[in-house]
């Protein structure tokens, strides 16, 4: 009998080019090399670019600097989202053939003021999603066809939301595998996963070609990634992603999501707040071996 060897484990780094890295982005990079390198398992880079307004190549191009200026290999070709929308287009027409999108013609100023006028109706706060942000009130998931097709007809703006109470069903109930440390071999707990939080979410967004669930998920079966390590900022959003892969039939890598950096006012660390990037650093004198001391990683 001929024994193979096991599959080595594949991690990833996924940012996107909209802006510069900082130091919470080197911990997850790093976190990746370094685990990737402890198992002997391999690194990709992954530019999600799939936001034409905000992407641009000379960011891409800091990334990669800054990546290998840290020390990180990562395997080549680099793969670029928008250079697969095809592919996040076609599963996404699997979804829709099940009746388990729908298109949703709201702008966000037009949710923002109905969701105040039902706040304001009913005395209460409208609820939110895991990330703080209020859920979909179901404006348009009971459109007839006639009035969709005549709407989308005539040009209208809109994206595609998931049914996520229908997409449960069909799923059933879901777990995703979580390590409590960034290593292949260490005890995984089961988290069960809650997608109903989420309400119905975009799929395809009215400004982009693809939305954040559905390209990292899709580029995650891709590229056979078995472990994927970010931040706990993120966590929430695996529920989403397992439901995706139950509904497309992919494959359930294992999950760590690692500490955040914050600031000295208790923020995340982020771009929209223009956090201190690792160009900025490095231009005033540190090494590669400061940023791990910053992060709190060892040499």
């Amino acid at each position: 009998m001929v024994r193979t060897s096991p599959s080595p484990a594949v991690f990833r780094f996924a940012p996107s080019p909209n802006g510069y890295l900082h130091l919470g982005h080197a911990l997850s990079a790093l976190i990746n090399a370094d685990t990737a390198r402890a198992c002997g398992g391999r690194l990709l880079l992954r530019i999600e670019d799939i936001d034409p307004a905000r992407c641009r190549p000379e960011f891409e191009a800091a990334i990669i600097e800054d990546l290998e200026w840290l020390g990180i290999g990562f395997e080549r070709p680099i793969r670029r989202q928008s250079e697969h929308l095809e592919f996040h287009h076609t599963s996404f027409e699997m979804l829709k053939r099940r009746g388990l999108v729908y298109p949703c013609f709201c702008s966000r100023a037009k949710l923002g003021r109905a969701v105040a006028a039902l706040e304001e109706r009913g005395g209460e706060k409208w609820p939110r999603d895991p990330d703080g942000a209020s859920s979909y009130p179901g404006f348009c998931r009971d459109l007839d066809a006639d009035e969709i097709a005549k709407r989308i007809g005539a040009g209208e703006a809109h994206a595609w939301r998931l049914r996520v109470a229908r997409a449960s069903e069909v799923a059933g109930p879901l777990t995703f595998r979580e390590h409590d440390a960034a290593e292949p071999g260490s005890p995984r707990r089961a988290v069960k996963a809650e997608p109903l939080a989420w309400g119905d979410v975009i799929l395809l967004r009215r400004d982009a070609p693809s939305s954040y669930h559905l390209a990292v998920t899709l580029d995650d079966a891709a590229q056979e990634v078995t472990h994927v390590v970010r931040g706990t900022d993120l966590r929430a959003a695996t529920s989403i992603h397992r439901l995706l892969q139950a509904l497309l039939q992919l494959p359930e890598p294992s999950y760590h999501h690692h500490r955040l950096i914050l600031d000295e006012e208790g923020r995340k660390l982020s771009k929209s707040i223009a956090s201190t990037s690792l160009r900025q650093l490095r231009a005033s004198g540190a090494s590669p071996l400061d940023i791990r001391e910053r992060i709190g990683l060892s040499a």
